[in-house]
């Protein structure tokens, strides 16, 4: 009996021993890395913005009245003066034939006038003459030169009143005119807010009826981008963009105008450039959300590195400094935890096994690549990106005996 005791505790041992052996074991390190690279880096700003077209007139109307007729809808070319609507003329018919009526009153008001006053002239010369002869009295004189003043005062009232019967006039065909609504630009139809016997009303706050794009041909974004990249923005900047249209195909615009007036919504300032954009193919259309990348800066032929590199931080191992130290050294401390030293920056190498720290300074950046401006790296050399394996999280102030939890 004592023989399968023993024979059962060697067993137990040797299974606890087993155990440990394959707990204690280092999980093995792998290492990612891409080489270092001569090309092109371009740095953009990313912003978004709506399409819109570049000159939008929004068409109103002179008149209050009902629409009668509409000659055009949504998409309709329209030329400029071309008829788009017209409202029911019948009260401006009536208002023209009133006016014109009071204007030729008027103007038999002021014939009767000068014949009044050539009447009163007349008689004006016959009376001094009697007057000189005696025949007549002065008082008699008198009365016929107030007469002639009277009428000279009649005429001038004549002549008044033929000019605002005159002015009358023209606004009724002013009026009858404006019962037509014209377009003021050639382009295209793209809202059209009114429709056959709806009534409209001008007013101070004039409504819109139409809104025609003057060229949808040349076409603009108006971008919001974010007061910490506006100053990066400059005039004749290339940008392409996106839209949701057409996802795998890229436009390109260029920046035409950096507006200064802020917009702040949310307590987030932001501020509007403008692009300008070729649609000559008429594939974008007003009010698509655009995704633009505006370039602001270009180099080429530069050494690149991946912004990976300089985000990874070994873990679970000791590293080493460029210079050879290891961690107890004090330099190479900051370096096994991928910091800056001093504002420079750091990639990791790999040296022995072990990735070793290379201080390096950069430059511009894209989303893919960054500008190695100084660094001990070398087109081909391949720096650290990603670490498997090895992850040496340590539970502090766990204490218990090699061989584990007892049995």
């Amino acid at each position: 009996m004592n023989k399968y005791l023993i024979a059962a505790a060697a067993v137990i041992v040797l299974a606890a021993a087993g155990l440990y052996a394959v707990k204690s074991r280092k999980p093995e390190i792998t290492y990612k890395s891409m080489k270092v690279e001569r090309g092109s880096v371009v740095a953009t700003v990313a912003a978004t913005g709506n399409l819109s077209a570049v000159t939008t007139v929004q068409v109103g109307t002179q008149v209050s009245g009902t629409i009668q007729k509409l000659y055009v809808d949504y998409n309709s070319p329209v030329r400029k003066g071309q008829p788009i609507a017209e409202i029911d003329p019948s009260l401006f018919n009536a208002a023209v034939e009133q006016a014109q009526g009071n204007a030729l009153s008027a103007e038999a008001n002021l014939m009767k006038a000068k014949v009044v006053l050539a009447d009163a002239d007349r008689t004006l010369q016959r009376n001094k003459k009697l007057l000189a002869d005696g025949i007549i009295s002065q008082s008699d004189y008198d009365v016929a030169e107030t007469a002639l003043q009277s009428a000279k005062s009649s005429l001038r009232a004549a002549e008044g009143s033929l000019a605002q019967t005159r002015g009358a006039l023209l606004q009724a065909r002013t009026n009858l005119r404006y019962s037509i609504i014209r377009s003021p630009v050639d382009g295209v139809v793209i809202s059209r807010a009114i429709d056959v016997g709806q009534t409209v009303a001008a007013s101070f706050q004039t409504p819109t009826l139409f809104t025609i794009a003057q060229d949808l041909t040349k076409m603009q974004i108006e971008v919001s981008v974010d007061e910490a990249d506006i100053s990066r923005a400059v005039l004749g900047q290339s940008a392409t963009f996106t839209v949701d249209a057409y996802p795998e195909q890229k436009f390109i615009g260029k920046v035409v105008q950096i507006r200064s007036s802020p917009v702040i919504t949310q307590n987030v300032v932001t501020y509007v450039v403008v692009v300008n954009v070729d649609n000559s193919e008429l594939k974008l259309k007003p009010g698509m959300t655009a995704n633009v990348s505006i370039q602001v800066a270009k180099k080429d032929d530069v050494l690149k590195i991946p912004p990976a590199a300089l985000r990874f931080k070994p873990k679970g191992v000791e590293s080493k400094s460029a210079a050879g130290k290891d961690k107890q050294g004090g330099a190479a401390t900051a370096a096994g935890k991928g910091e800056r030293k001093g504002g420079s920056q750091q990639v990791f190498v790999l040296k022995d096994g072990k990735p070793v720290a290379v201080p390096i300074k950069t430059g511009i950046a894209s989303s893919n690549s960054i500008e190695l401006v100084e660094g001990a790296l070398q087109e081909g050399d391949e720096v650290i990106i990603e670490q498997s394996g090895g992850d040496a999280k340590k539970k502090s102030g766990s204490t218990g005996s090699p061989m584990g939890r007892p049995f």
